[in-house]
């Protein structure tokens, strides 16, 4: 396979007072550019985000003296758009957190992630996902958070349709669907978010369980291939049903989410970071479970396993090549690499690590345990691939229709079209 997630990229200095967060630092005195001075783009995962960088941030510069970090946080529905416009009018920021690296990589707009942090925090990083992080057989993506993806189930809502328990098979989901149709009022029996936000993920999670995805097995694009349009036949044929939300197509991850949190909706594919983000401030005594995903009759169960990244980039005029950032940069990563400043992250997030340090630092939580133990089983988007930006984008916008009015191979082959052209 080749290159990563979404790789879109978002806003110009013209747009920045837009931006949802801005955080403190100066300026030199004759605003000059020392370098000592960075701009930081970062992901808003959830209202916790942005003090907790906020926070680090004072730390940092208080530990180095005439450095400064200009921190702005983007909202996820935003980001994809912001990052194109920072490409596209040269300002991108000097680091960035995002989901995807590998077009960056090679428009050699980055540094190598050995360039800016440690060797002792390369070390560090999960063999998985520093794997997940290289293009060209180079590690550019600095690997900073993974999530999982299991199967929630409200137990209230089956215990009152008579479900015995949660599905193992697609069969077994439309039944429950069915039964929970009929005897619960009120409630979407299955949560399909196939909305902007990330439908290229929730597809994902389904054509896996079916024996496809996005790529054959010699990492070439397969996108429209045959296990692909069964499976979105299948979504659609549940959506026809009544047996979703209404409108998937333009329903949102984080809607379905809040849904099943209020008890909304009987059972959908879930996150590690649904405990914590969603369902405890919502409804802490939320009677629910937690299984494998469900996949075609006898499939085995894989899951989605998503990291986000740190990249940094190239900017101002320096040494050797390297940006003129290349040295406050380098001291802001590292510091936060320390074991206690990603554990920080995690706890107050709510996501799996990725360095072994951060993961010693942890407390034991069982929750977190079946979705450790499904990384052995999981897959990921072709993220080390450049064209995976545009096909995502693509997906984005556009797979949601398979469920909706269009044709599910129709839809395929316009992805599989903008794998070629950008391929």
């Amino acid at each position: 396979m080749r290159t990563h997630p979404i790789a879109a990229v978002a806003a110009g200095l013209a747009i920045l007072a837009g931006l949802t967060g801005c955080g403190k630092g100066g300026s030199s005195a004759d605003g000059e550019d020392t370098g000592k001075e960075i701009r930081f783009v970062a992901a808003k995962y959830d209202d916790d985000t942005q003090p907790y960088w906020e926070s680090l941030i004072k730390d940092f510069e208080a530990q180095n003296p005439g450095y400064r970090v200009k921190l702005e946080i983007v909202d996820w529905e935003q980001i994809d758009a912001k990052v194109k416009t920072y490409i596209q009018t040269r300002q991108q920021p000097d680091i960035l957190n995002y989901n995807a690296y590998s077009d960056f990589a090679r428009d050699g707009l980055i540094y190598k992630a050995s360039d800016v942090v440690s060797t002792q925090v390369m070390k560090d990083f999960l063999p998985k996902f520093a794997d997940g992080a290289k293009y060209g057989g180079q590690q550019y993506g600095l690997p900073f958070l993974a999530s999982a993806r299991l199967f929630f189930y409200n137990r209230d809502i089956f215990r009152k349709a008579g479900i015995a328990g949660p599905p193992k098979t697609w069969d077994d989901v439309k039944l429950a669907a069915q039964k929970i149709k009929s005897a619960v009022n009120g409630v979407s029996p299955l949560g399909l978010p196939f909305g902007a936000e990330e439908a290229q993920a929730e597809f994902f999670i389904w054509a896996m369980n079916n024996g496809g995805g996005w790529v054959d097995s010699s990492g070439k694009w397969a996108i429209n291939q045959q296990a692909n349009v069964d499976t979105l036949r299948f979504l659609r044929e549940l959506t026809k049903a009544g047996l979703t939300q209404p409108n998937p197509e333009t329903t949102n991850r984080k809607d379905v989410f809040n849904l099943f949190s209020q008890g909304k909706i009987g059972m959908l594919n879930g996150a590690v970071f649904q405990r914590k983000g969603f369902i405890d401030t919502v409804d802490k005594n939320l009677a629910y479970g937690v299984a494998p995903l469900p996949g075609a009759a006898g499939a085995t169960p894989q899951t989605l396993s998503v990291q986000d990244f740190l990249v940094a980039f190239k900017n101002g005029d320096g040494k050797n090549g390297d940006g003129r950032n290349k040295d406050a940069v380098s001291r802001f990563l590292n510091f936060f690499y320390q074991k206690d400043n990603v554990a920080g992250f995690l706890k107050t997030e709510g996501f799996l690590p990725v360095t072994r340090s951060a993961g010693d630092a942890l407390s034991s939580d069982p929750y977190y345990k079946p979705f450790v133990e499904s990384l052995a089983n999981a897959r990921f988007a072709p993220t080390d691939d450049p064209a995976w930006s545009a096909v995502a984008g693509a997906a984005k916008q556009q797979i949601g229709t398979a469920v909706a009015d269009a044709d599910p191979k129709t839809v395929l082959d316009k992805l599989q079209d903008a794998a070629a052209k950008n391929d």
